[in-house]
């Protein structure tokens, strides 16, 4: 397995007095995808959201690259390289499919690279060159979803968290999806993605962690858990 390009250690996060996360351990290897699963309400959201420093650790350690950005903002945590897909896709009304794009590169300099980058979201989902004048938000999901995942591409990132990428899209989309991420990252980019599909998750990824009630439950790659009868019962229904 790779070096860990993040590691948490007995994370502990919530919304108030309200805990959602309890003792989170786990490691993100660099250069591959691994896959976050678990049932509605389990923690994932909360997870990546306390990771991209939009919800504060109440303790424990985030550590990317070796770095420890527990207590850093968002923005900070943008800048060392980790990007966040929210759920919802979260796109800014008003807004062509192009401008959208351009705001994952607000904290960028040199014109040149951010053109080329926005090239090559748009060689990776051509309907958006064909769509970028138009409002973003009123695409379809699935191309919603395309704009999202270009517009944290386009912030150069690291790190890729994309939450929830299959939600109330089409198979057909959701495989296309899939195939530009593995694209992704072939090209060195490391995802982390949260899913509640664990059929989907367990084909795009290597590795992969099971929450239950704030915790991780159960980790390994996606090959060992998918022959694991008692995950095969309890999240592909085999």
């Amino acid at each position: 397995m790779a070096e860990p390009i993040l590691t948490v250690e007995g994370l502990a996060a919530g919304y108030g007095d309200v805990r959602v996360l309890w003792d989170i351990n786990l490691t993100v290897a660099a250069g591959e995808i691994t896959c976050i699963v678990g049932s509605n309400g389990a923690g994932k959201t909360t997870l990546l959201r306390t990771l991209s420093g939009l919800v504060p650790a109440s303790s424990g350690r985030i550590a990317f690259q070796g770095e420890d950005t527990t207590a850093l903002t968002a923005d900070q945590i943008l800048a060392r390289g980790i990007a966040h897909v929210p759920e919802g896709r979260r796109l800014f009304r008003g807004l062509s499919v192009h401008d959208n794009l351009l705001l994952g590169a607000y904290l960028r300099k040199g014109a040149a690279e951010v053109q080329r980058d926005l090239d090559y979201v748009f060689s990776l989902f051509p309907i958006l060159r064909e769509r970028r004048k138009q409002d973003a938000t009123t695409l379809s999901g699935g191309e919603q979803q395309m704009c999202a995942i270009g517009r944290g591409i386009m912030s150069r990132p690291k790190l890729l968290m994309i939450d929830e990428l299959s939600l109330g899209l089409a198979p057909r989309l959701v495989e296309r999806l899939s195939e530009a991420l593995i694209e992704i990252n072939r090209n060195g980019l490391t995802i982390l993605l949260v899913e509640q599909d664990v059929m989907t998750a367990f084909e795009i990824a290597r590795h992969a962690l099971i929450i239950e009630t704030g915790r991780v439950s159960v980790t390994g790659t996606t090959a060992a858990l998918a022959d694991n009868p008692a995950i095969r019962q309890a999240y592909l229904g085999m």
